[in-house]
This record gives structure tokens, sequence and C-alpha cells, in this order.
């Protein structure tokens, strides 16, 4: 039951820090893809507006690693998007892949403290014979208390584990929406030459 009791701590410590993090507002922030699109027209694309845009969100990392390259062409862009998503994805599912373990290893540390249980009471018996009935139906619930207990810890794991996976698929290819707007609005600019000034040091990054 310790184990077990633990894991349901844990699991519910997992649900509510993904619940905070996950909100859709700090991955999708409302209007944020428009702005940047409207930053792309215009030409507002100077370095502060890139890293003020790479640390809002998810979805502002990946429309910044859209600019850092948006003077190359259109497949070059979208490989960057691709490898930063890959990034911004993994971040959203961390400790889901925890969740899902309690989830399998619930069921199974009930089903191992019921038996534990049995075995316990069943060599009782064979040291000092039957007994009370009552007194062995009271032990043999007791050992299903583990099982019951197990179930209880890993059904609502595996649904929030299965909630949180849909919730992450949807904002991948809310983003994906966006970044395929973003490199749009960029074709569409009047010019795709390097920009003069301080910003074409930063538009190809040494390290692209």
């Amino acid at each position: 039951m310790i184990p077990l009791l633990l894991l349901a701590v844990l699991a519910l410590a997992i649900i509510v820090e993904r619940f905070w993090t996950l909100r859709r507002k700090e991955v999708l922030p409302p209007g944020l893809g428009q702005e940047v699109r409207n930053w792309a027209t215009r030409g507002q694309l100077e370095p502060a507006h890139i890293e003020s845009l790479r640390r809002t969100s998810p979805l502002g990392e990946v429309l910044a690693a859209a600019l850092d390259v948006r003077n190359r062409p259109r497949e070059q862009i979208r490989e960057r998007i691709e490898d930063t998503g890959r990034h911004v994805v993994h971040r959203m599912e961390k400790f889901l892949n925890t969740l899902g373990s309690i989830a399998s290893a619930g069921p199974l540390l009930g089903l191992l403290g019921t038996v534990v249980g049995m075995i316990q009471m069943f060599l009782g018996i064979l040291d000092s014979g039957v007994g009370d009935v009552n007194q062995l139906a009271g032990g043999i619930g007791k050992a299903l208390v583990c099982a019951a207990t197990g179930m209880i810890v890993a059904i609502p794991a595996l649904m929030f584990y299965r909630y949180f996976r849909g919730r992450i698929s949807g904002y991948v290819i809310e983003m994906e929406k966006e970044a395929t707007a973003l490199v749009d609005a960029l074709e569409a600019r009047p010019s795709r030459a390097p920009v003069r000034g301080p910003v074409a040091a930063t538009a190809v990054p040494a390290n692209a």
C-alpha cells in the first residue's frame, strides 16, 4: 500500500503541473501568429523582436526559429521549424512517460500486494488452522484492498495521460498551421533579399 500511495501522490502532482504548464494561453498565446505575420509584412524583424518572441511561448519559439532563417529557401525554413518543433514537443511531453508508467504499474503493484497478503494468510492457516471463518473472510478482503487501490490509482493516471497526449497533438497541429502561415507571409514580401544592417547579421546564425 505504501508504494501505491506514493504513486498516487506523484500522479496527482504531475497532473496538476501539466494542467498548469499546458494552458492554452501559455502554449498558443491569442493573436501571436497574426502579430508575427504583421512583423514580417512590415519588415519589423529586429533581433530584439525575435529573441523576445522566442521567450514568450512554445509557439513563439517555433515562429522565431522560422524568422532566424527567413532568407533561406522554403524547404530549409521548414526543416528548421520541424527541428525546433521536436524540441518543443519533447518539453511539452515532460513527465507524461512517468504518468503512463504509473498507470501501468498501479494494477501490478496492487495485484502483488494482494498475492502477498493471500500468501501470508494461508501460511497463517497452515500454522494455526482455519480458526474463525469471519476472520478468514476479513483477511481476504484486506488483501483485495491492494488490488482495488492499484486500479483506483491507475485509471485516473491513464485517463489524464491520454488527455494530455491528445491536447499536445492538438497544439502541434495549430503550431504547424501558424508556422505555415508565417512562411507564406515571408514569401509574399516584396523582396526576399538579405536585409541590410544589424538584422542581416542575425538572420542566418553562424551555427545554423
